[in-house]
């Protein structure tokens, strides 16, 4: 015969009497669950903070493209030329322009 579980469940109640084990259990529900940094506010701002960072890095990347074709706009009058007319559909006084556009198939 053992007495080993009576003197582990002594222990738990104990514990669970024990005044400071109760506050710091208070206190890691109350962090973890109520407070207004809880778990899941931390989660949301986190994939916030992520979502974030990615729109930043698009940005960033969209910023360099632009300057360099300004860069290619501004230096080169052929480029320029070419950027109106595929962009704008600019022409000349003379000429017709023609637009082709590709339908997209449907698969069903």
């Amino acid at each position: 015969m053992t007495f080993k579980p009576i003197l582990d469940m002594k222990r738990v109640i104990d514990l669970i009497k024990n005044k400071y084990f109760l506050v710091t259990v208070a206190f890691i529900v109350w962090m973890l669950f109520f407070d207004k940094n809880d778990l899941y506010t931390q989660y949301e701002h986190r994939q916030q903070l992520n979502k974030l960072e990615q729109e930043r890095d698009f940005y960033t990347k969209e910023t360099a493209e632009v300057a360099k074709e300004l860069d290619e706009l501004t230096s080169d009058p052929k480029k320029l030329e070419k950027f109106a007319r595929e962009k704008y559909l600019m022409k000349k006084a003379d000429e017709d322009v023609f637009v082709i556009v590709k339908e997209k198939k449907e698969d069903n």
